[in-house]
């Protein structure tokens, strides 16, 4: 078969890798129908993730086709549509136990594309595939599932859970790429006030507005003053970081009110400057966070009820052996306007 493979900072290949093969009791063998690129993915190739070693089949988002299952899965078929979590889970660990999937000890978290090959191929192995995919209804399409298979559950968890977003809240994203797209239409559940999208590509706010913010904002053109004149000169209530870069974190801590929560979602490859000389004060609560995808099943059946429209966010469609090219695409946004791209068989 074919995936595409990681050959070192900067490098990646869809070349012929071998078939994947049943490992353990508990694994199963999935067709790939639909895959997805992560932002992830390019902090993988700009050498941010030092454990991705050279070799390894990149990718943690797919719906797929079950072709193969061990002798310990017992819900699922071959046949069956399913989710690929980007998170594995073993069940039975400490973690695994409260519900903290993305912290396994049993060999799980987020080990798809990073620490064992992932899902940007033909086919793809499932540690613990009972707990580590979830079945589609008939009528929810792959573009769309793929959906929740990372994005919806990660901005949902890190940034609207943990940053505690209320009725009657502002909340101001920096960063409107897919994950902030995603936590603005999961912050607009609970009915904030205000939801701020802030970034530096007008292309992106304006997809902003299409999934619900209220009021968007060009990075240059003074985010803090905006926010300010929206909550009496306050602040925002829950300020959310969805890039992963120095800058975009020390904006959201300066974006925040006093007694406020900052959700730090973005994927960070070198340190930022933590101002607790000014925040110690302020009463500030500062989360991070990898998804533990808890809360996939629940997403599928508001996807499946219609109370998530998700449908904005792909902009362009490849099929499978046109990735190379899906990632030039997608590693471009200001010049392609691309949020979300979708491979298909």
């Amino acid at each position: 078969m074919r995936g595409l493979v990681y050959d070192g900072p900067g490098k990646r290949a869809w070349t012929e890798v071998p078939d994947p093969v049943i490992q353990q009791p508990g694994d199963a063998i999935i067709r790939v129908d639909a895959v997805t690129i992560c932002g992830t993915d390019l902090h993988i190739l700009g050498g941010d993730v030092p454990a991705v070693q050279p070799g390894r089949i990149l990718g943690h988002e797919a719906v797929g086709t079950v072709v193969e299952t061990g002798s310990a899965v017992h819900g699922l078929a071959v046949g069956d549509r399913v989710l690929a979590s980007c998170i594995t889970a073993c069940g039975i660990c400490r973690f695994c136990r409260e519900g903290s999937y993305g912290q396994c000890l049993g060999g799980g978290g987020w080990i798809l594309g990073h620490l064992v090959d992932g899902v940007q191929a033909e086919f793809a192995r499932i540690r613990y595939a009972d707990l580590s995919t979830y079945h589609l209804p008939d009528g929810v399409s792959d573009e769309a599932a793929v959906l929740l298979a990372d994005i919806l559950p990660t901005s949902y968890e890190v940034g609207v859970l943990n940053g505690r977003v209320r009725p009657g809240d502002t909340v101001a994203i920096v960063g409107a790429g897919p994950i902030g797209l995603a936590a603005i239409i999961t912050a607009r559940l609970f009915s904030p006030a205000h939801v701020v999208a802030i970034d530096k590509a007008e292309s992106r706010l304006q997809a902003a507005k299409v999934v619900g913010a209220d009021v968007t904002v060009l990075a240059a053109d003074d985010p803090l003053a905006a926010v300010r004149s929206l909550t009496g000169g306050l602040g925002a209530d829950v300020a959310m970081e969805a890039v992963g870069t120095p800058a975009t974190f020390e904006l959201c801590a300066a974006l925040v009110r006093p007694g406020g929560r900052v959700a730090n979602i973005g994927v960070h490859g070198g340190p930022a400057t933590l101002h607790l000389e000014d925040l110690w004060i302020r009463n500030v609560t500062i989360t991070t966070g990898l998804v533990d995808t808890y809360s996939t099943p629940r997403l599928l059946d508001m996807l499946v009820a219609g109370q998530l429209d998700i449908g904005h966010m792909v902009t362009h469609r490849f099929r499978l052996p046109e990735i190379m090219e899906a990632y030039d695409v997608f590693s471009r946004p200001a010049e392609t306007g691309a949020l979300k791209v979708v491979l298909t068989r």
